[in-house]
């Protein structure tokens, strides 16, 4: 990991850009330390245009809450090298909702699942070496971001302890068999009305976790209408588990 910013915010958040070989990421740090991890999942439309809402909810949890923070560039996003598949599955799935056609098992699956596997492998890699700095502290939280990623993310690493997924659409047979091994304890936030989420598939996925502990907080509105109430009510929930 080698940094490559890093300035003070107003709140007295620490922000600091790093690389991890080709990958890029940001760390936002409070002033106590060592502090407990949530890393903050972004759906594949690059850093710098996902960049106020995840340093919202970042500098929210480090400044009000004592919690670090981190995200990482996802495959294919920004300005990481995109691969032929994974564009013409886009495409694919632009033309069929376009024509109001349904959106077919091949399209889900050429879209979601070379992304999962190349993203779940990266964020472990990040995970290794943000637990490595002095100022970071177990456990580890997860949020937000693709749903599928966070789904494997949960089954396959050990060191996450908890997470919180936004519900939402486009999730392979495959991914939805392995969520029912997923036990970690598990906050989703589903937006009732959001037109590009299939309700009842978003209610199923909930159903078939495997967690003991899980809740779904459901609100009206569309999918950037979110209550700010929200972050708070998930910082509790990641405060209960990670202190």
């Amino acid at each position: 990991m080698r940094f490559t910013s890093e300035q003070r915010l107003d709140d007295g958040v620490f922000e600091r850009e790093f690389t991890l070989g080709e990958i890029p990421g940001i760390l936002w740090t409070p002033a106590s330390a060592p502090a407990p991890l949530i890393l903050i999942g972004h759906p594949p439309l690059g850093l710098h245009k996902m960049y106020p809402r995840l340093a919202g909810r970042a500098r929210h949890y480090a400044a009000e809450h004592g919690f670090a923070a981190a995200t990482i560039e996802l495959p294919g996003s920004g300005d990481r090298p995109r691969w032929a598949a994974a564009e013409q599955a886009r495409a694919d799935l632009r033309r069929a909702m376009e024509a109001g056609e349904p959106v077919g098992d091949e399209i889900v699956d050429a879209l979601i699942l070379p992304l999962v596997e190349k993203a779940v492998p990266e964020w472990q890699a990040a995970l290794d070496a943000l637990l490595s700095l002095p100022e970071i502290g177990g456990p580890v939280g997860f949020e937000g971001g693709v749903i599928s990623i966070g789904i494997r993310l949960a089954v396959v690493e050990p060191r996450i302890a908890v997470a919180g997924f936004f519900a939402g659409s486009f999730v392979p047979a495959a991914i939805f068999e392995t969520a029912r091994r997923v036990t970690i304890p598990l906050r989703v936030l589903l937006q009732w009305d959001d037109e590009g989420n299939d309700r009842q598939a978003a209610l199923d996925l909930f159903d078939a976790f495997g967690s003991k502990e899980k809740s779904l907080h459901a609100n009206l509105g569309g999918h950037t209408g979110v209550p700010r109430s929200e972050m708070e009510d998930g910082a509790r929930f990641f405060a209960r588990h990670l202190r």
